[in-house]
């Protein structure tokens, strides 16, 4: 059963919703494979990674009830439809269950919401049946472009809106959180991302309307000693 913050009464209970996550640029093969042991320890939700540590990840993690995510297009969006269409089939095609993809963050400033729109649908067919987040990175979008984005990532059928790569400038905030839940209602997942390394901002973002969280200081979250 997924936590809710009516069931979440010490820091374990978030466990099952944590994406345990390293996409730092200088990461090695060695540590990913320490983030996989952890998440099967923890029994974190998934194990979040770039692409090119898909294949690494899957492996490490079949047989165990922890999802293989990866990242599309990461960390600024800027990259063609097609790139992310490859990137996406590609990691999918290794064994990634969940991609997280990021949305072309200039276009939705300059009011390009079709072009929005179909970057993310494309990617979503491209997905087939692995679920589908949109990172809108919220550090750079006013309210109302986030509530456009939420729309737009709806529209396009993604499975979840995302706050943040963690590489924006800013993190994911419970005001940000509490807007994209109120503008996708039950109908999406909301992730929170970026600067989340502790149990209590944790649970902020849980009792906000996050349904996932995705951090790199997870173990240290669920681990929490608390009054």
């Amino acid at each position: 059963m997924t936590a809710t913050p009516t069931t979440i009464t010490r820091p374990a209970d978030l466990a099952g919703l944590i994406d345990h996550t390293i996409l730092k640029p200088d990461a090695t093969a060695d540590q990913v494979r320490r983030v996989c042991e952890e998440a099967i320890a923890q029994r974190f939700f998934s194990v979040c990674v770039n692409p090119v540590f898909v294949p690494l990840v899957a492996r490490a993690l079949a047989g165990h009830p922890v999802a293989t995510c990866s990242v599309i297009g990461f960390p600024f969006g800027a990259t063609a439809t097609a790139s992310k269409v490859f990137e996406a089939a590609w990691a999918v095609g290794e064994g990634a269950g969940e991609i997280d993809m990021v949305i072309h963050v200039g276009a939705l400033k300059a009011g390009e919401h079709d072009a929005v729109r179909a970057d993310i649908a494309a990617v979503k067919r491209a997905c087939d049946t692995a679920l589908l987040k949109v990172i809108i990175e919220t550090c750079l979008l006013t309210d109302e472009e986030k509530r456009i984005a939420c729309r737009l990532s709806q529209e396009a059928g993604a499975d979840y809106v995302k706050t943040s790569t963690g590489f924006g400038g800013g993190g994911a905030t419970a005001a940000d959180v509490a807007l994209m839940r109120a503008v996708v209602g039950d109908a999406l997942g909301v992730k929170a991302s970026g600067g989340v390394r502790d149990y209590k901002t944790a649970l902020a973002m849980v009792q906000a309307g996050a349904s996932r969280i995705g951090a790199s200081a997870s173990v240290a979250i669920v681990t929490a000693q608390v009054a």
